[in-house]
């Protein structure tokens, strides 16, 4: 098999890299860096995951890998912008809350299972998009004026879409659980 099929993993892994970046810059105020650096990186995962199923270059590590790097990215640019007071606090919370909540019952379905299985589903993807719009949004914000009503409705959408996907994966769980396991196992 062709060493190509990890070039998706090696665009992670530099996604993954570039995150204390990003988070210091976003602390140093260079918001300019900040934001082109943040949208490379959201390239960089439409890129690698072109690449992963155009080609086939799927690995068990990508599997991980990736959405671990669009996780850290993500949380530590919500973290940070809070931190610095740039997004509401509970916002922060609720979107690190879906994401432990979901984490929590991933590794309790994979101990009672020993099987993981993890499809994102429409409404997380959708969920996925509106938070980078929004760090973008917020960003871009400290560069040049965004409409208030458009920050406070994607921080509203925002809020909607995390709660909707976190519960729609924890019911999925549940459901998945229930289908493939309906006895309890002895």
């Amino acid at each position: 098999m062709s060493n190509w099929r990890y070039i998706p993993n090696l665009i992670t892994a530099a996604r993954l890299a570039a995150v204390p970046l990003l988070l210091w810059w976003l602390f140093d105020g260079q918001f300019n860096n900040a934001l082109w650096l943040f949208v490379l990186m959201g390239l960089s995962d439409a890129l690698d995951g072109y690449l992963a199923k155009s080609f086939q270059w799927r690995t068990a590590l990508g599997a991980y890998m990736d959405p671990a790097a669009d996780k850290t990215m993500l949380i530590g640019a919500y973290v940070t912008l809070g931190a610095l007071h740039l997004l509401p606090h509970w916002l922060v919370f609720v979107v690190i809350l879906r994401d432990v909540a979901i984490l929590a019952g991933t590794l309790t379905y994979n101990f009672a299972t020993r099987r993981l299985e993890i499809q994102p589903t429409l409404i997380s993807k959708f969920n996925t998009v509106v938070q980078i719009v929004l760090v973008v949004s917020i960003i871009y914000n400290q560069l040049e004026v965004v409409p208030e009503l458009f920050i406070q409705t994607l921080i509203g959408l925002t809020l909607v879409t995390t709660i909707a996907s976190g519960l729609d994966y924890l019911m999925e769980e549940k459901f998945k659980r229930g289908a493939r396991h309906p006895e309890k196992p002895v």
